[in-house]
């Protein structure tokens, strides 16, 4: 590697970051990312033009491979208008891209001046990596889409220990293990090899803990709750149309009520029915006409859920303030709740930078009547009949801090998302594993509905219950599954990450101080 130069070492610094993220969902390639992680370490470590200054280019190049790979379902969504959209799209990603790669560059930069070579190093780039998509979830609205650990995703039990450390302790600890290769290959002392072996150790320790788990889970429902999941299968560029408005309501209606094998009654033993994300073009609850149909069909004993666009009027000549909501009507078809979202997707459902980017011709992809405002936060709501629901909307869900209420836990997340604008790609999968995630962390189940799939029943173990696939037009009938008690996560949410993040820094100053010695 010594004699490679700097531009064939940047490449090859982003082909490693792009294995990484040919390992994440669906492909469940998770290996790659022990040739991929080594590959880098193995440039910041080696060649005359590898100054620590010069780490900096090296991680920006690894984050940039990865977050191109990763990301790039983003494109999808400027192909539903492209005559309007199309040509902001290699903007927009590439921008979304090198803009997360920062955070990756400073962690080459940083790791590169401090982290010495071998286990020092791999220790050191672990810790580093972790509080940098600690970071990368929490800043300018925080964007923790795809962290690495999301790999566990298939590794099987792997994923339980979510529930102990959370999405980002696990990105450390899978960054870590991967980087061992490196460490085994690279000159050192014995005993560094033989520690990088007790930590590899680890990794079938936590697996086959994590089996148990699933092993002894409970299979307890909550009874007298019966679901109904509706995925209408909407293509997104037929979605707003108006004209299409009458057909899109009777399609959402008829699905609601058809008899199914586990249902032969139809919507007569549904308890509680979930239409996607903004399911109407027109605003359900102000409309007279909806609610007068869906009378009828809720019967006064089962709850609608759908997700919708809301809308506060104001002062004649003032632009009203639209919201991306849920709202829940009762069996009356009375919106008795509504929930507005709180974190709203940047440059989807608002524009960052807008002062400089409007004049350049750059807007939002999701047109509403009027600006798109953040709803207050997290909250628990109580449905008709009782059950307590922790609301989220689209890509909420993929934020393990502040996802439900802590001071008021729910019984169930229910996500009403449309990830329509996505086609088949990476991105609906990648969106369902994250909330995979958010179930072990939490131990609540979700219901999930999604416009074009992937809809789901998730127990509070992360299982797939019921599953709808991707571009499939049906509905999901089920059963509750029961929360469990509050996993460690809930109680000290990022301490286990602090604390692996202390364990690694720690080691890798004492191989140092024993390097030193000799």
């Amino acid at each position: 590697m010594a004699a490679l130069p700097a531009a064939v070492r940047g490449v090859l610094a982003v082909v490693a970051g792009a294995l990484i993220a040919i390992g994440l969902p669906p492909l469940g390639l998770w290996p790659l990312a022990f040739l991929g992680v080594p590959l880098f370490l193995v440039l910041l470590d080696t060649g005359p033009s590898t100054g620590w200054r010069r780490g900096f280019g090296l991680g920006w190049g690894f984050g940039l491979g990865y977050f191109a790979v990763a990301l790039h379902w983003i494109g999808y969504a400027f192909f539903v208008d492209a005559a309007t959209y199309l040509w902001m799209m290699p903007f927009m990603l590439g921008i979304l891209s090198a803009g997360m790669a920062i955070y990756w560059g400073l962690v080459g930069l940083l790791a590169r001046r401090f982290g010495g070579r071998g286990l020092q190093l791999a220790l050191t780039f672990a810790a580093l990596l972790a509080i940098a998509e600690w970071l990368r979830g929490h800043l300018f609205t925080g964007f923790p889409w795809a962290a690495p650990g999301l790999l566990v995703d298939g590794m099987g039990g792997l994923a339980q220990a979510a529930s102990v450390i959370g999405m980002t302790g696990l990105t450390l600890l899978v960054v870590l293990w991967a980087s061992l290769p490196y460490v085994f290959l690279c000159p050192g002392p014995r005993r560094c090899k033989l520690a990088g072996a007790a930590i590899l150790l680890l990794l079938p320790v936590i697996w086959g803990w994590g089996e148990l788990r699933l092993r002894d889970a409970t299979d307890a429902m909550v009874p007298g709750i019966a679901i109904r999941i509706v995925q209408p299968n909407l293509p997104q560029d037929e979605k707003w149309r108006e004209d299409n408005a009458r057909q899109i309501f009777d399609d959402l209606e008829q699905m609601s009520s058809v008899p199914t094998p586990d249902q032969p009654d139809g919507i007569g033993g549904i308890t509680h029915v979930i239409w996607p994300e903004s399911a109407v073009p027109f605003l359900i609850d102000e409309s007279a006409v909806a609610k007068a149909e869906l009378k009828p069909l809720l019967g006064q004993r089962t709850t609608l859920v759908t997700g919708a666009v809301r809308v506060d009027r104001k002062g004649e000549g003032q632009e009203p303030d639209a919201h991306n909501s849920i709202i829940v009507f009762d069996g009356n078809a009375e919106p008795v709740i509504h929930y507005d979202k709180w974190r709203l997707v940047p440059g989807g459902e608002f524009l960052p930078l807008a002062w400089l980017l409007k004049p350049l011709g750059f807007q939002q992809v999701v047109q509403t009547p009027g600006s798109f405002v953040p709803g207050p936060g997290p909250r628990t709501v109580t449905l008709p009949g009782g059950l307590r629901a922790g609301l989220t909307i689209c890509y909420e869900a993929i934020f393990p801090d502040r996802l439900v209420d802590e001071a008021n836990r729910p019984d169930v997340i229910i996500n009403v998302t449309n990830d329509g604008w996505f086609g088949r790609s990476t991105g609906p999968w990648h969106h369902l594993a994250q909330a995979r995630l958010r179930t072990i962390e939490q131990g609540l189940p979700m219901i999930r509905a999604a416009n074009t799939g992937i809809s789901a029943i998730i127990d509070p173990y992360g299982r797939t219950l019921r599953m709808l696939p991707l571009m499939e037009k049906g509905v999901i009938d089920s059963p509750l599954p029961r929360a469990i008690s509050p996993p460690p996560y809930v109680e000290f949410g990022d301490f286990g990450l602090l604390i692996l993040t202390i364990l690694s820094v720690s080691g890798a100053f004492l191989v140092r101080s024993s390097t030193k010695e000799r």
